[in-house]
């Protein structure tokens, strides 16, 4: 669980984050989303340590992250895995260089052990015939599969994702999306996504912090979107007419539901 307790940040005369407060429960894909320049990529960056936050704590199990020690920092980054946007691989490294990087950096397994470690992630993302192919001969969407071994090669506690989505075709994104997901409640990891796409926010959002202009504008479940009356994430999520009526046409699928008609 990672707690975040009034968190603020600015940079200059900006305010970028204004007294955010929410839980990024284990086992559950925690969501932040909100337009370009609503603070989503800043808060991140603060939760993983790369900014340091003006005021506010955030708490890893209780344990503040701005009063550690180094040391404690260092381990904490140790449970920490990380997708990056464009899955930063390393385009000289084979995928099963890549995926063993982290143990290389930071465990004290032998070999054998780090080899047994890389097929049993790539095998968990369905790249059991990837090992010896670089990054420029697989495609979009198998770069951010190795990228996702990598993550989670170490056993983290924490997952953070960064766009996972980006440049995917929209089956694929579904695909990326069901195995984060998978991954986080086979683990129970406390995994965090910054998205832009709507159908990650529909699909796999068991806790959805919508950002408002560097304000905690909205909390909720992806069930809880589709009762919700506020405005600003209305517009937001809805933003076609066509999705303002799947939207309704989906209430009143859910209201059916709950009465036992339909």
């Amino acid at each position: 669980m990672i707690e975040l307790k009034n968190v603020c940040k600015r940079f200059g005369d900006k305010e970028i984050l204004k007294g955010i407060s929410a839980i990024m429960e284990a086992g559950k894909a925690n969501l932040i989303i909100g337009a370009s320049g609503s603070g989503k990529t800043v808060l991140m960056k603060c939760m993983v340590g790369l900014l340091e936050v003006d005021a506010g704590e955030i708490l890893y199990d209780g344990i503040s992250f701005s009063s550690m020690s180094n040391a404690e920092r260092k381990h904490i980054r140790k449970e920490i895995g990380m997708l990056f946007q464009g899955a930063a691989l390393f385009d000289s490294m084979t995928v099963e260089q890549n995926v063993m990087f982290p143990l290389e950096m930071f465990s004290n397994l032998s070999y054998r052990e780090r080899k047994k470690r890389v097929d049993a992630c790539l095998a968990r993302v369905n790249l059991q015939d990837a090992h010896k192919k670089y990054p420029a001969e697989i495609s979009g969407g198998m770069k951010k599969r190795v990228g996702i071994a990598r993550a989670i090669v170490l056993n983290p506690k924490y997952l953070f994702c960064d766009e996972p989505n980006s440049g995917l075709d929209p089956q694929t994104s579904m695909l990326i999306d069901k195995l984060i997901h998978e991954i986080t409640v086979e683990y129970n990891i406390t995994t965090v996504i910054n998205t832009h796409d709507m159908n990650s926010v529909m699909e796999i959002g068991d806790h959805i912090v919508y950002l408002y202009e560097g304000k905690k504008q909205w909390e909720g479940s992806n069930k809880d979107i589709i009762f919700s009356k506020d405005e600003k994430l209305n517009q937001f999520i809805f933003a076609s007419q066509f999705l303002q009526d799947a939207k309704e046409m989906r209430q009143q699928e859910l209201l059916n539901q709950r009465s036992g008609t339909g």
